[in-house]
């Protein structure tokens, strides 16, 4: 039975390139009741977004092969086409990078080091939201 308050049996695809971070979110994105799945950089997110859906993104920016902005470009427009929320994520401080990220499409952005507690409770609020797309 799937809880329609909160984030249980949400969906969210973590996506960075640093194995750490990765964790980090895994950690807390799980004990918030998330089912988390785990992309290294943003193709191979566009690869899982196209064989399921997510109710969710963490994206980081800088990663190999294809950037945060180019991976949320792609789950917007027409290879993915969700409407999933996306949180981007970065060591990028400027509001410039910002801009480009909710240019890209991004609901959120994220400075790290990111406060797992605000991160859990903006995660959970844009989740409840999704919902009707990823079923």
């Amino acid at each position: 039975m799937t809880s329609t308050h909160g984030a249980r049996g949400r969906r969210v695809l973590v996506v960075d390139d640093a194995a750490t971070v990765r964790l980090y979110h895994r950690q807390l994105l799980t004990e918030a009741a998330f089912e988390v799945t785990e992309a290294v950089n943003g193709l191979e997110a566009v690869e899982l977004a196209l064989q399921t859906p997510f109710d969710l993104f963490v994206v980081d920016v800088n990663m190999p092969k294809m950037d945060g902005y180019a991976c949320v470009e792609a789950l917007r427009g027409q290879t993915v086409g969700t409407g999933a929320p996306v949180i981007m994520v970065s060591t990028e401080d400027h509001s410039r990078d910002a801009d480009r990220a909710y240019a890209a499409g991004a609901n959120l952005y994220l400075v790290k080091p990111v406060d797992g507690a605000r991160l859990v409770r903006l995660a959970t609020m844009l989740a409840a939201g999704s919902g009707e797309e990823a079923q």
